[in-house]
């Protein structure tokens, strides 16, 4: 891949967040690092060290002590960049941080870019783009199911059931080619045959990738779960015991929340946010509560999943209705019965007894809350995410994914028809291209500006 001017300077960016912390990292990345560190380091020859050695010492600019620092090398190419390496670790004052960045630019450094180190990484070599995704992915988790998918695609989950597809097509192209070159001789290379096989193996394949994208873009992202039902069904009395806190208003008077409450609930590793909307009914009360019902009723549209809370001593026939009008609007929903605590011997009306799928709790005395947690994760995940898993999670993969599908159905259409050579070639190479374009060996600059973009600085 050709490096541009820019990308052969010397960079310079702090790798830990802002803030007051205990220690902060300054990393440099690039040709003059070593020369650029010298002048700053009191610490004498340091191009001479090993690799990977930590020194002690003090960090000066003009005269001025800056601070005292622990100044770590990594000499290429054995660093995340590839490129030589100086990560200085100092107190964690903001003002220190940015006195030594600020000392660096001074002495020839330039301040990097959003993502530039990994995407340097990735132009020479360490990790492949989807290696690098991964790691904004990583940097970016907040939940331990995001984190494995992260680590998955990190370690080459993806990619390498691209390159074991590429290399495979890339045989079979080079086969057929040479049988154009003794075309008049009628000699067939290839077998046919063989690569149906690969081509039938490939799209299953491609097509499952494609398919988890959906579960992989929650895992990711999280999942949006609106509490809707009428006002005192008890939503923000559920929304209180799922959290096991009272972040949300009870009050026996029907159309106490006003406005949605968002909030946080992780389920066997999965983000979970959990929206508890103002109550539903077809008068309100003044124009907040209109408001609010506004937009509870947005949220619900918007939402991944809506679990519909009803009070167990309610009219079955009107939450029958209600249900049914959720199944016609096509919005995937759980029917929560509510306050199992308030019914003489759990007598359940025998309309609500024919509602599919519901779930009967009681908010206030939390019992079954925790079938009611499996059952909203397992509406959206099936089974335990592992390192394993190999889950779709960026919305740039799922597309090329799509055209890999539709080139490998236009191979196999081309073999049914008996295409010549050089058009089944032709296919193959369409194909080959866009498992580049997941991977990076086929790029552009668009493409990676918008990839490391999404990065932090110093990372």
């Amino acid at each position: 891949m050709e490096v541009s001017l820019q990308e052969e300077d010397t960079i310079v960016a702090p790798a830990t967040a802002p803030g007051i912390a205990a220690i902060s990292v300054v990393r440099l990345s690039g040709r003059e690092v070593f020369a650029i560190a010298q002048r700053l380091f009191s610490v004498k020859n340091l191009s001479d060290k090993p690799s990977h050695t930590l020194h002690y010492g003090t960090i000066h600019s003009k005269g001025k002590v800056l601070d005292e620092v622990v100044l770590g090398l990594f000499k290429s190419p054995h660093s995340y960049t590839g490129e030589d390496i100086v990560e200085i670790s100092c107190h964690g004052s903001p003002l220190v941080t940015a006195q030594i960045v600020a000392a660096a630019i001074e002495e020839g450094a330039r301040l990097a870019k959003p993502g530039e180190f990994t995407r340097r990484a990735f132009i020479n070599g360490k990790l492949d783009l989807t290696q690098a995704e991964a790691v904004a992915d990583l940097i970016a988790s907040q939940s331990e199911a995001a984190r494995k998918t992260a680590m998955s695609h990190l370690r080459g989950g993806v990619s390498q059931k691209l390159k074991e597809l590429r290399e495979q097509l890339i045989k079979f192209s080079a086969l057929i080619e040479l049988e154009l070159d003794f075309s008049q001789e009628d000699v067939a290379f290839a077998d046919r045959a063989q690569l149906y096989a690969i081509v039938d193996a490939a799209t299953i394949e491609v097509g499952n990738l494609a398919d988890s994208f959906q579960l992989g873009n929650a895992v990711k992202d999280g999942v949006d779960v609106a509490i809707i039902g009428k006002p005192n069904a008890g939503k923000s009395t559920l929304l209180n015991a799922l959290l096991n806190e009272e972040r949300a208003i009870v009050s026996d008077i029907a159309g106490t929340t006003r406005d949605t409450i968002e909030e946080i609930l992780q389920i066997n590793g999965v983000l979970f946010r959990l929206v508890d909307t103002a109550g539903i009914r077809e008068h309100a009360e003044g124009t907040i509560e209109e408001k609010g019902i506004e937009r509870s009723l947005q949220k619900m549209k918007n939402a991944d999943m809506v679990i519909y809370l009803f009070d167990v001593r309610e009219n079955g026939e009107e939450v029958l209705a209600e249900t049914d009008r959720l199944t016609r609007q096509n919005i995937q929903f759980i029917p929560v019965g509510n306050k199992m605590d308030l019914l003489p011997a759990g007598q359940i009306n025998e309309n609500l007894s024919m509602i599919r799928d519901a779930a009967f709790i009681s908010a206030k005395e939390q019992t079954h809350l925790q079938e009611l947690k499996q059952r909203i994760y397992d509406r959206v995940i099936s089974g335990d995410i592992s390192t394993e898993d190999t889950l779709i999670t960026n919305t740039r993969h799922v597309e090329v994914l799509r055209k890999i599908l539709q080139s490998l159905r236009d191979i196999r259409d081309g073999m049914d028809r008996g295409i010549p050579g050089d058009l089944l070639a032709l296919d193959i190479r369409h194909c080959l291209h866009y498992i580049g374009e997941i991977t990076g060996e086929v790029s552009n600059k668009e493409v990676l500006d918008y990839v490391f973009s999404k990065f932090c600085i110093g990372k």
